[in-house]
């Protein structure tokens, strides 16, 4: 069990949100392998608060794409406000806000990990998205700007008085971005200063890697990004290793191409089959990894403009979905 504010999930292991991936099938995917909190992209908000075409198709849901999050980017109080507002007629049942990314566009707007240098300012947006917020409030953090400014510790004290619910962290520097190692420790020295949950991200790419991450930060979730990519059967696996149950064994082809085909046509019934095939692409790299003699299909899977070409290049990767 785990409570964040008024949420209660039954289940630690959360899907986080990931630019260009998060989007409606890609989470019913991933709910049905035991994610149960997942988060719709990130949301920027000057975005959100002109209601632009794209951020409307971002925030589409339905009632079984629940218990659902909103992460919210930007640094600017109008414009988090005007947010805030343009949010409150959709199904969300969390809200977190992101000082973590490090993408270089995002940090020269001052946003994301920028405000890991300003502790005192992300305080002030926090206790302003708290206020304005029927939801619990979370905040999404990085261990410190750089290896010289470790400061998470005092950041999330900052983001706990301010009067959030929780805290996930990435355990890594801004300037790491998504390499190099996780600092455990830092996430720990976090995890012993509050006492609001912390939720601990960064590396999390195998079971292994996810019950090293509980074990060396006692933190009380963890937030599962790119393990996920490709690979869904990843929260029914780390369920079982820290259940005890031993390690399910590794899905067979037959199961990918099956898995591989029901996510291809979640896609075209939510974007078409023009859209949906394109966006299915990327999907179809990152299912094959490690398949043997597979470049020449991710190279046709690229060019695949129909949900029938895209289906018979699954057939000869894996074997037919329906064997």
């Amino acid at each position: 069990m785990l409570k964040i504010g008024s949420l209660s999930l039954k289940s630690n292991l959360i899907l986080s949100p990931m630019a260009g991936i998060s989007d409606l099938p890609f989470r019913a995917l991933n709910r049905r392998f035991g994610a149960e909190l997942a988060f719709v992209e990130m949301i920027n908000a000057r975005s959100a608060s002109y209601k632009n075409k794209k951020t409307r198709q971002m925030l589409k849901s339905t009632a079984q794409d629940q218990p659902l999050g909103v992460q919210l980017l930007g640094c600017e109080p109008k414009f988090i406000s005007q947010a805030l507002e343009a949010l409150q007629g959709c199904s969300f049942d969390i809200l977190d806000f992101n000082a973590a990314c490090p993408a270089k566009k995002v940090v020269r707007r001052g946003e994301g990990a920028a405000l890991l240098r300003e502790p005192k300012k992300l305080k002030q947006i926090l206790r302003l998205v708290v206020k304005n917020s029927s939801l619990p409030v979370t905040v999404k953090i990085r261990i410190g700007w750089d290896r010289d400014s470790i400061n998470a510790r005092e950041v999330a004290l900052h983001a706990q008085d301010s009067g959030v619910s929780g805290i996930f962290i990435h355990g890594r520097t801004k300037l790491q971005g998504y390499s190099g190692g996780v600092d455990y420790q830092a996430i720990r020295k976090v995890k012993e200063s509050l006492e609001v949950p912390v939720i601990a991200s960064g590396n999390i790419l195998s079971a292994e890697l996810a019950a090293r991450m509980l074990g060396e930060t006692g933190c009380d979730g963890l937030a599962v990004a790119r393990g996920a990519l490709g690979n869904p059967w990843i929260f029914r696996e780390i369920a079982a290793r820290l259940e005890g149950d031993g390690l399910p064994g590794a899905p067979d082809k037959k199961e990918i191409a099956q898995v591989m085909a029901g996510h291809l046509k979640e896609c075209v019934d939510f974007y078409g089959e023009r859209v949906g095939v394109v966006i299915f692409r990327k999907f179809f790299a990152w299912y094959t990894r490690g398949f043997r003699k597979v470049r020449p299909l991710r190279e046709r899977s690229s060019r695949a403009r129909t949900q029938g070409e895209m289906l018979s290049i699954i057939r000869q990767g894996c074997g037919s979905p329906n064997d």
